[in-house]
């Protein structure tokens, strides 16, 4: 896999330089202003990073924000695909990933290589790839989607057209049963949705019976059998936001809980269990790589930083634009709204 993002310079600042009574919240706002930057930030990453954001959302939210931002530098709280679509639209602007190694495992479970033997071998169908895949990856699809615009995107294809969809089978697997589409799948999970126990949220479900689930279509049936509603990340929290409903179990990366209750602070929002009833497991262990501390310190280095090569670039490019022109409107929140 070729290597997007390029890390600190020797003797670039590091963690180890940092004065233990430097304020890093004020020193990025001053190095915001001074750069014209814009700071994007998933609903996945931690309450404090989401509240100094200037947008928070979903990834085709954050997406059409690194699309139209006119800020000179975009720093992409999330993961390396992410800023990775933030750099194909917006090649001329900087884009910084605080952590370097902040990737995804849907993303390593479908190598460039292997997906493109995969097209080859299915001649005539339709490449329908999830957002959480490398540059390389779009590179060799049709369309790319999100977990927001895919039943709009899929709505819109012929009805005998074949589709491959990866790298998540779980989602491939929701969208085939919901549209009556067949769909050759990728074999891909995500480490998170994954690791959800039915026979734990069955178990919460009794401890709470008047509390309606909430999940992200990553996860397995096993879960999906049980939700009260399924969707987006931005789906999950403008549902439970306007559901009448009082309580929730949130089938998904839990730091989303964070917007919700800011934005619903009367209500009870329940993590769905892992395995044994009480891990931390739903934690996304690559969005937890980013912290206020980098972040400040990538302001600074003006790295870690996204380069793709043109080439590629404009490959991976025309996909995304397929995606952006079939999306249905929607806008990232802005995070002062979601106070």
């Amino acid at each position: 896999m070729t290597n997007t993002v390029i890390p600190p310079a020797g003797g670039a600042k590091s963690e180890a330089d940092l004065d233990p009574f430097l304020d890093p919240w004020a020193e990025i706002e001053r190095l915001r202003r001074k750069k014209n930057a814009v700071i994007l930030a998933h609903y996945y990453q931690d309450g404090e990073i989401q509240d100094l954001a200037d947008f928070v959302g979903d990834s085709l939210d954050l997406s059409r924000r690194a699309a139209a931002t006119d800020a000179e530098v975009i720093v992409f709280c999330g993961v390396r695909f992410m800023a990775e679509v933030a750099k194909i639209v917006s090649p001329q602007k900087t884009v910084l990933l605080p952590d370097a190694e902040a990737g995804c495992s849907l993303e390593e479970a479908c190598q460039p290589d292997a997906f493109r033997r995969f097209r080859d071998a299915h001649p005539g169908h339709l490449a329908l790839t999830y957002i959480n895949c490398s540059a390389q990856v779009k590179a060799y699809s049709d369309i790319i989607v999100t977990s927001s615009n895919v039943e709009d995107i899929i709505s819109q294809l012929p009805a005998d057209q074949p589709i491959l969809f990866a790298p998540d089978r779980h989602l491939g697997g929701y969208l085939a049963r919901k549209t009556g589409r067949e769909m050759t799948l990728w074999p891909g999970t995500c480490i998170v949705h994954d690791q959800f126990s039915e026979r734990q949220l069955v178990k919460l479900k009794v401890e709470h019976p008047d509390a309606l689930v909430s999940a992200h279509p990553e996860c397995h049936d096993g879960i999906l059998r049980h939700a009260d509603h399924v969707g987006s990340t931005r789906s999950i929290l403008d549902f439970v936001v306007n559901d009448p409903s009082r309580k929730f179990i949130i089938a998904t990366e839990p730091h989303i809980i964070h917007q919700m209750k800011k934005a619903a602070p009367g209500k009870t929002f329940i993590p769905a269990p892992g395995a044994d009833g009480g891990c931390n497991c739903s934690n996304c262990p690559f969005m937890e790589l980013n912290t206020i501390e980098k972040l400040y310190l990538a302001m600074v280095n003006m790295a870690p930083r996204v380069e793709i090569a043109e080439d590629l670039r404009l490959a991976a490019l025309h996909p995304l634009q397929r995606m952006l022109e079939m999306s249905p409107p929607a806008g990232a929140v802005p995070a002062q709204a979601a106070e």
